[in-house]
């Protein structure tokens, strides 16, 4: 190897290594928890709604919709990330809402790790007949958490004509 390949390989392998150096600092620094891979393996769901652990009374979405409602005509249906407020930083955030009436996309609010942020969303939805013909409609709540997954919550609603 010739000496000006030497210092050319030897010059870029040290930028690489300063970058590398520099890539772990700041992960480190705005990402300073690890995350729990085991829950972003599937749905996460609180496992006896009677008895929620600290973790589950942060994450699983809690929503407030009248229980009875008429097809066609709007109701407001709140959204809320856990029954313990979710602390809200760079750290440790909730990326976003979504509302789900039965299998049917509502809506979708994304949320930034920065900010004065309560994870709490409203959404005002219509049911028409035809979605419940039972008379009866299931509200699925899901958030997705950077720390710890991706949660439901649901909420049944009565239907009527």
């Amino acid at each position: 190897m010739d000496r000006r390949t030497f210092l050319k390989t030897a010059a870029l392998g040290a930028m690489v290594a300063g970058i590398t150096r520099e890539a772990a600092a700041a992960a480190e620094k705005y990402f300073p928890v690890k995350a729990d891979q085991s829950l972003f393996a599937a749905i996460n769901r609180a496992k006896d709604p009677a008895k929620k652990s600290p973790l589950e009374q942060k994450h699983v979405p809690v929503i407030k919709a009248p229980p009875s409602v008429k097809a066609g005509e709007p109701f407001t249906v709140e959204v809320t990330v856990g029954e313990v407020v979710h602390p809200m930083g760079p750290p440790h955030w909730i990326q976003f809402i979504e509302l789900n009436v039965g299998n049917e996309p509502a809506g979708r609010v994304d949320m930034h790790p920065r900010g004065f942020l309560n994870p709490k969303v409203t959404f005002t939805v219509v049911v028409p007949k035809e979605a419940a013909p039972a008379g009866k409609i299931t509200l699925l709540a899901f958030e997705r958490c950077n720390l710890h997954g991706y949660w439901e919550g649901s909420l049944d609603v009565t239907v009527t004509s």
